[in-house]
């Protein structure tokens, strides 16, 4: 078969995996393998987690946790930054350069707060794209969109934003060796 009808296949599936429930006497989480070629790989790994075994914010702490740094394993993971931490003579930034983000950060922190309290009790979300508002949407068949970045495009992205070296770009160069991985 084509690279086209195992891509297909492949977002079928992915829509058929996203509608299924979780059986009540198994795990919460699933692994499949989708071992067909497709156009963006040789094959898929797909992990399936319930949604109370964590957001996608500790869901990624977790993954990036068992990830090591390429040129020096005992270092913990590191990401690019814009700008250094360190001063033009190279001493950390000064403390009233902190405090006021500090207090950027303490009133967005009270206002995202106070807002959800608000929309979770007394105020309904606006229609959007994301929120229609019709009832039993959960029924409704999913289609899943994947985008796919080659390394080199990532490469610009790093030149254009002039991000200091770091294991980040180690690490995708370190997965390049061994094939996609989504």
């Amino acid at each position: 078969m084509s690279n086209d009808y195992y891509d297909e296949a492949f977002s079928e599936y992915l829509s058929k995996l996203g509608m299924e429930q979780f059986p009540p006497n198994r795990p919460l989480w699933e692994i499949h393998i989708f071992k067909y070629p497709t156009k963006n790989a040789a094959g898929n790994l797909i992990f399936k987690l319930h949604h109370s075994l964590g957001d996608g914010y500790s869901l990624m702490g977790a993954l990036l946790s068992c990830l090591q740094r390429v040129d020096n394993p005992s270092f913990p993971l590191t990401f690019p930054t814009r700008q250094s931490n360190l001063g033009p003579n190279g001493n950390s930034r000064g403390f009233f350069r902190r405090v006021p983000r500090f207090f950027t950060g303490l009133i967005n922190t009270v206002y995202d707060f106070g807002s959800n309290v608000l929309k979770s009790s007394l105020i309904e979300d606006d229609k959007s794209p994301i929120r229609s508002g019709d009832d039993g949407v959960e029924f409704r068949p999913i289609v899943v969109t994947t985008t796919t970045f080659s390394i080199d495009h990532i490469k610009q992205i790093k030149d254009k934003l002039k991000v200091v070296k770091s294991s980040l770009f180690l690490c995708l160069n370190h997965r390049r060796m061994f094939g996609k991985y989504y």
